[in-house]
């Protein structure tokens, strides 16, 4: 029974807590799963992290004094400490970028029934000159049609909060989480926090226009020719329609042209990354059509040397990057000396001497 007395409301809610822990636990691990198969239609991009947690008892109850007693106490309203702990059952979405929350809290919508929505991130950007942690906060329970199932049935009457954050907006909170007293502090402290909030979200910001410039540069490089025109790589370099700077080879038009010779590999984007690093430390001004003339002219060549090595060095692998390397050597022995090792660099020496007329 609802009542005025604290420590009475206390004692019950320690009670009701500690005979329910484990079915807490158990929920919450079937929100988590629920959550984690509801969110595989969002792009891939979309979320880092899903983590469930059931909430400290005492923080519980540190809560509703914090935030619910006085009022009650002062409207003399009964109360049962239970009924206004919304986030006993936490679970956390951390999303890579900040433009994603909005796209997982509408599933998320059409998935649960929806009791509140906390929007910290609204709150914030309303605001001339606050800046602080950010997050959609949203309290949730189990649809009709799941809560009748036998195996959520147990569930039906146990809501839960859904903290959705950016990866950034995460780092912030566990960051200033740990910043005590921050009305106590000095107001020059005070300031040094708001500027630093600041560059989160900024960062936050950044990264998503990195993201967005990135899927940009893929979108070209993919819809570009896998070889520049010919007027495009004329010695006297008339009408060039495409920037110098787009030309040189980069991952984006590496992964555009070497996908075209090798289309059943599976290029990582580090590696990538890191051999394209090893092209133009040789060559700063390799271009786009430099790979494209390399393979085209050179793979046939390759390849039979590449049968011939396996089959000699059957314990031996000689993968798509061994072929580039080696054509690149091919093509121009005297720049790319460095891109076989020494040893690679003998034997496809002498394997080409003994194959020539």
């Amino acid at each position: 029974m609802p009542s005025f007395d604290f420590e009475q409301e206390e004692r019950a809610f320690r009670k009701y807590y500690d005979s329910n822990r484990q079915h807490f636990e158990t929920a919450k691990n079937a929100y988590v799963s629920l959550i984690t198969a509801c969110l595989k239609q969002c792009d891939g991009d979309a979320v880092s992290k899903i983590e469930g947690r059931v909430k400290d008892k005492e923080e519980c109850i540190k809560k509703f004094d914090r935030k619910y007693r006085g009022r009650l106490e002062a409207d003399e309203q009964p109360y049962e400490i239970r009924t206004y702990i919304s986030d006993l059952i936490g679970i956390r979405i951390i999303c890579l970028y900040e433009d994603r929350i909005a796209s997982v809290a509408q599933l998320l919508t059409q998935s649960f029934k929806l009791i509140e929505v906390t929007n910290k991130i609204a709150a914030i950007e309303s605001t001339e000159d606050s800046f602080g942690y950010k997050g959609l906060h949203m309290d949730l329970a189990l649809p009709d049609e799941l809560a009748a199932q036998s195996k959520y049935l147990a569930f039906a009457n146990c809501p839960f909060e859904v903290q959705i954050r950016s990866l950034i907006q995460d780092a912030w909170s566990v960051l200033d989480h740990e910043i005590k007293y921050k009305k106590s502090i000095p107001i020059e402290l005070k300031r040094r926090i708001n500027v630093l909030s600041a560059l989160f979200e900024l960062a936050d910001r950044e990264f998503k226009e990195i993201r967005n410039a990135t899927t940009a540069l893929i979108e070209q490089a993919t819809a570009a020719p896998v070889s520049d025109s010919v007027s495009e790589r004329s010695e006297e370099g008339v009408a060039a329609s495409t920037p110098a700077s787009e030309k040189i080879v980069n991952a984006f038009n590496f992964l555009r042209v070497a996908g075209h010779f090798f289309k059943e590999f599976d290029f990582e984007d580090d590696k990538v990354d890191d051999f394209v690093q090893d092209i133009l430390r040789l060559d700063a001004n390799f271009t786009r059509a430099d790979l494209h003339q390399s393979l085209l002219e050179n793979l046939k060549i390759i390849r039979d040397y590449r049968d011939d090595f396996i089959a000699n060095n059957p314990e031996r692998i000689f993968t798509p990057y061994s072929s580039i390397r080696h054509c690149l050597y091919l093509n121009d022995p005297e720049t790319f000396n460095k891109i076989l090792s020494k040893g690679a660099r003998e034997r496809f020496d002498i394997w080409s001497a003994n194959k020539r007329p």
